[in-house]
């Protein structure tokens, strides 16, 4: 839990509303993204959605929400916004010689997606993330059960 879990793709999504506003209107750019995120980083604060302690590469969750946002919502005006980001950010971050990992992670995209579909009471993504994260554990546990595996026991 907390802003590296949970609230994430709330980070991500308040970032986006926030760079939506200071476009007043407009398409996004390239060169805009790029400035705001400069301003960003000069201010002291990261860019959400980008990095991931593990990935050294874009986080294939990421690229297939990214195919599904393609298909399904490619004129929506957040989703044009985030198609910029995955565009300008990389370079951006790399050119700083500070990030080990300047791709974008599965929450970049995932508020966005959710806010398309109408979850737009931001409070509750961390609960979609707790009950997704949950089906994942209990499926792995029945079919451990299923196939006689013993109780898996983490030192973590």
């Amino acid at each position: 839990a907390g802003p590296l879990h949970g609230l994430a793709n709330q980070e991500c999504l308040a970032w986006l509303k926030e760079v939506m506003v200071a476009l007043n209107g407009k398409e996004p750019t390239k060169e805009f993204v790029v400035d705001y995120v400069q301003k960003t980083l000069k201010s002291g604060k990261v860019v959400p959605g980008f990095g991931h302690a593990v990935l050294r590469q874009p986080d294939p969750r990421y690229m297939l929400e990214r195919e599904f946002a393609l298909k399904h919502c490619k004129d929506d005006p957040l989703f044009k916004l985030v198609d910029c980001v995955f565009q300008a950010v990389p370079p951006t971050l790399e050119k700083t010689g500070k990030v080990k990992n300047p791709y974008p992670n599965v929450d970049a995209h995932s508020g966005q997606l959710m806010y398309f579909y109408n979850l737009k009471q931001e409070n509750y993504y961390t609960v979609v993330f707790a009950v997704s994260r949950s089906m994942g554990v209990m499926a792995q546990y029945i079919w451990s059960r299923a196939l006689g595996l013993p109780i898996e026991r983490p030192k973590s």
